[in-house]
């Protein structure tokens, strides 16, 4: 599969049609990743801005759970990225984009990836699948030797 390019997309309740082209943005902010400090730097970020569109207390913990495990694989696997987030209109719902974006190794298999349970590296953290169940909806693309973006949203409920 060695540069191939393999995706995969999920909606929690909803078709597997794609919808980002849909949003509107009404508020951005980018947080690069080069180390663990940033991890922290991006989970802060995100919180906040989830919180200006009214998200429970224990919604902002999972918001801020996905941030934090997006950007810890950017720093184990890839060393360096990005951490995009979107506050986003679509249909009368309001909620957030989170967009974690490297250049690293690429996910040589993706459906392995997201299983519960699996790591490459042994650690004991949600990894993707944990990313998948928190949030709304998941998407991933990734090519082996380019990178991998994953998508991840949020709605206001």
């Amino acid at each position: 599969m060695d540069g191939e390019r393999e995706a995969l997309v999920s909606h929690a309740g909803a078709s597997v049609s794609m919808a980002h082209g849909r949003d509107l943005v009404v508020a951005e902010a980018a947080v690069q990743i080069l180390g663990d400090t940033d991890i922290v730097g991006a989970r802060q970020k995100g919180r906040t801005l989830a919180a200006t569109l009214g998200f429970s207390s224990s919604e902002l913990t999972l918001i801020a759970t996905a941030i934090s495990e997006l950007a810890r694989n950017i720093v184990q696997y890839a060393k360096q990225g990005e951490i995009i987030l979107r506050l986003v209109e679509r249909g009368g719902q309001r909620g957030i984009v989170v967009r974690a974006k490297d250049q690293g190794p690429g996910i040589p298999d993706i459906r392995r990836a997201l299983q519960g349970g699996f790591s490459t590296s042994r650690s004991l953290g949600l990894g993707l699948a944990g990313v998948r169940r928190l949030m709304d909806e998941f998407e991933i693309e990734s090519r082996v030797g380019f990178g991998t973006t994953v998508t991840a949203r949020k709605w206001k409920r």
